[in-house]
């Protein structure tokens, strides 16, 4: 195999595809970069067998192919030098399949690499029920409930976002048990058979690192043990987590003793001041006193003092109460909306906190309360 390449190019599809490189992986075929280089272009492709990232670079965009051929270089350091190196061309070459040399008018690199046979035989294959959706918008949903997830291995199920197909409404869930978020969107079309996975929450950050162009069509191909993604040139491939994702539709109530509605900016705002007192201890709580048409927020710190803030709110239904809640939860939720203002949902201090951008909104943030008796 040689050929040479501008360095730009190169660097964006080692970029994409060293996203499925894992530091930690005991294997060592598995931190290295698959090159194969044919007729049509240069295909790039890393795995640690849970996530796959393949990418291929047409030979339009190629400058010039002498010889074809494939070879597994170690990717960190592949990847480090053709960033580092300050020329725009870059050639490639490998001697016998056990050497690379990396080559600039100015430098010349000679790394070890590993035997292709030992890569691993992925099977990265479509299917005939393509789901189709901007990529803009997987983005967005993805954003709005991905960190409600848990990072506790103890239940592997929470460690993913269920996503989940009926007719034309797409759904992500994402909850860690004490907090939920939830968001339906319309697809514009029927997908006839229903669909219920639950993706790894790391690899999807991954994937929407990649989506770059918000405008570009995202396809999805969903298989009983796999999700394949495919976007412009790039193939993404992601492993499912085994079993049955809660039932979580029973958990979000449908009716509500107390209804505010508050500015998103200003009670961000209120509650991350609030916060500054809590940092120090584990549960982050602040207490929300709901007083004629006025909210009252305050935390306390016996080793550092005590806040108290007060906010104008609408009181849409309701009476006063006080509630407790994690600070760093709520902010979270917060930061997942676009809209001005938020409407906030109680049913006493002991039931969930719900907040939507309307009461028939497409994104339900759900937070426990915590109990301070």
């Amino acid at each position: 195999m040689k050929f040479k390449i501008k360095k730009n190019i190169l660097l964006e599809g080692l970029n994409n595809v060293s996203k499925a490189l894992s530091n930690r992986n005991i294997i060592p075929i598995l931190n290295g970069i698959l090159f194969e280089l044919n007729s049509d272009g240069l295909s790039l492709m890393a795995t640690d067998n849970d996530l796959t990232i393949k990418t291929f670079i047409k030979k339009e965009n190629i400058l010039n192919i002498e010889n074809e051929g494939k070879i597994v270089i170690i990717g960190r350091y592949i990847l480090d030098i053709v960033r580092k190196l300050p020329f725009e061309e870059i050639e490639i070459e490998d001697i016998d399949g056990g050497k690379a040399i990396i080559s600039t008018p100015n430098a010349r690199y000679n790394l070890n690499c590993f035997d292709t046979n030992d890569f691993p035989k992925i099977d990265i294959s479509e299917n005939d029920k393509p789901i189709k959706i901007l990529s803009g918008k997987f983005k967005e949903i993805v954003n709005q409930t991905v960190f409600s997830t848990s990072t506790q291995e103890s239940r592997p199920l929470l460690t993913g976002i269920n996503l989940k197909i009926i007719g034309d409404l797409l759904e992500t869930v994402a909850t860690d048990s004490y907090r939920l978020s939830k968001k339906i969107i319309k697809l514009g079309k029927d997908i006839n058979n229903n669909i219920n996975i639950v993706i790894p929450a790391k690899n999807v950050i991954e994937l929407i690192k990649i989506l770059e162009n918000e405008e570009s069509e995202l396809i999805l191909y969903c298989f009983s043990n796999k999700v394949l993604f495919k976007y412009e040139n790039i193939l993404f491939q992601s492993s499912l987590l085994n079993g049955t994702y809660p039932n979580t539709d029973t958990l979000i109530p449908t009716d509500f003793e107390t209804k505010l509605l508050v500015n998103l900016t200003d009670f961000y705002d209120v509650v991350d001041r609030a916060s500054l007192l809590t940092q120090v201890k584990d549960k982050n709580i602040v207490q929300l006193e709901i007083k004629d048409s006025n909210i009252i927020i305050t935390s306390s710190s016996p080793e550092i003092g005590k806040v108290e803030e007060v906010m104008a709110v609408k009181i849409l239904s309701g009476s006063n109460m006080k509630i407790s809640f994690s600070a760093k939860y709520m902010m979270d939720a917060l930061k997942s909306f676009v809209s001005e203002e938020v409407i906030i949902m109680l049913n006493g201090e002991i039931k969930p906190i719900i907040i939507k951008e309307t009461e028939e909104g497409d994104l339900t943030q759900l937070i426990l309360p915590i109990k301070t008796y």
